[in-house]
């Protein structure tokens, strides 16, 4: 599958953080919010992660050659733990800057303005992450679906901090700013530490989703009914990629030509039930005692 063409949302979220990035920062100038200092903060972790996003796809978009023989397709793995990575570090400079507001209180101006200019920079960033959303779903990206998850999470703080400013406009409490600042730090701590989770498993060769190894199984159990058994079987997820291994058990009387159109039948049913799968089959002889040996997770250790 042809995946280069994925690097022109990279560009639309580069292309809006960049946006995102003038606005809230026009927004900050005007208002002197910490609250909006911080939501500026994340757009420019955004940009980063943007386009880090942008060189994983582009590597991830590379064929396999004799170095890497089942592809580049983790390299999207790396781009979502870096964005998560970003996020932790922006959000310990927006609890430093906001816990020093506390300490040194400052009157926020120009309420209205500046709440008008960050409204627009969430709406663009609402916009493109559906827009990432849909394409990662539609295309099995992780990378993609990483970026819209970051760009939601700056939508939705940015409605936490406009509230804010709102607040203070509205009552005259100038520390509701730095406190729902550090509240916004808190809320981004989470999202960085469930995109490094995510990028950790993804590099540790994690099974696929249950729902796919659903789907395998429902495949192999109507090979059942044929006389046919299966075990040790085994998968992974690489990205937009999938892996799948499976020992199928036939009768020994077979001829090597009757294992060869099953193996071929099976294997074509479950590229039908699960997109982007490559798949790994072991013919063995029901009879044979030697086929039940082979079953632990760990072979090499026998």
């Amino acid at each position: 599958m042809d995946r280069s063409s994925l690097t022109h949302y990279a560009w639309i979220s580069i292309a809006a953080a960049v946006a995102t990035i003038i606005l809230k920062s026009i927004a900050y100038l005007l208002t002197g919010s910490v609250g909006l200092l911080s939501d500026a903060a994340e757009s420019l972790v955004n940009l980063l992660g943007s386009c880090i996003v942008l060189a994983m796809l582009t590597i991830a978009a590379r064929p396999p050659d004799e170095d890497h023989l089942f592809g580049h397709d983790k390299a999207e793995y790396f781009a979502c733990g870096a964005e998560g990575i970003l996020i932790l570090i922006a959000a310990i400079c927006i609890g430093y800057t906001a816990a020093n507001r506390i300490i040194n209180p400052r009157p926020i101006e120009q309420a209205c303005t500046g709440l008008v200019v960050s409204a627009v920079a969430a709406m663009i960033n609402y916009m493109v992450a559906r827009t990432l959303l849909s394409a990662g779903k539609k295309n099995n990206s992780v990378t993609l679906e990483a970026d819209a998850h970051h760009l939601m999470t700056d939508v939705l703080t940015s409605i936490g901090v406009i509230g804010g400013v709102a607040a203070v406009a509205l009552t005259g409490l100038q520390i509701l700013d730095p406190v729902i600042a550090l509240c916004v730090a808190c809320y981004i701590v989470w999202t960085g530490f469930t995109l490094v989770r995510n990028s950790v498993l993804g590099l540790m060769d994690s099974a696929m989703p249950d729902h796919k190894c659903k789907e395998v199984t429902t495949v192999l159990d109507k090979y059942k009914s044929r006389g046919i058994r299966f075990h040790a079987l085994r998968t992974r997820q690489s990205g937009a990629r999938c892996f799948v291994s499976v020992h199928v058990l036939v009768p020994g009387a077979w001829t090597v030509q009757q294992g060869h159109e099953l193996l071929e039948e099976l294997e074509a049913d479950i590229r039908g039930a699960v997109p982007h799968v490559t798949i790994f089959t072991h013919l063995e002889p029901i009879e044979d005692p030697v086929s039940e040996q082979d079953i632990e997770l760990d072979r090499c250790r026998k």
